[in-house]
């Protein structure tokens, strides 16, 4: 998937994922094909500069967001509250 043909849920979908601090950006690279440094420039072109900044601040070195750096313990991708946050009825056990 290109920059130019993300439908705007899928858009949505990867704003979201890149918020979230579990979420790596091998996970976004799996379901949507792009690659790290094409999440920053699409983050970079779809949130106002002082939001973008914010969240590259936080994501920058992150070990979270970076399988290699992650600590062993940490075998999810998504935060505790996915559920709450996206209202997703369906709870995979």
């Amino acid at each position: 998937m290109t920059l130019e043909v993300i439908s705007a849920e899928n858009l949505d979908r990867i704003i979201e994922m890149a918020w979230e601090d579990r979420t790596p950006f091998d996970a976004i690279k799996a379901q949507f094909g792009l690659t790290e440094e094409q999440v920053i420039d699409l983050m970079r072109r779809n949130m106002k500069s002082s939001s973008f900044r914010m969240w590259r601040e936080r994501v920058h070195n992150r070990a979270t967001k970076h399988v290699k750096k992650r600590n062993a313990e940490v075998d999810r991708f998504h935060c505790s509250r996915q559920r709450q946050i996206s209202n997703n009825k369906i709870s995979k056990r």
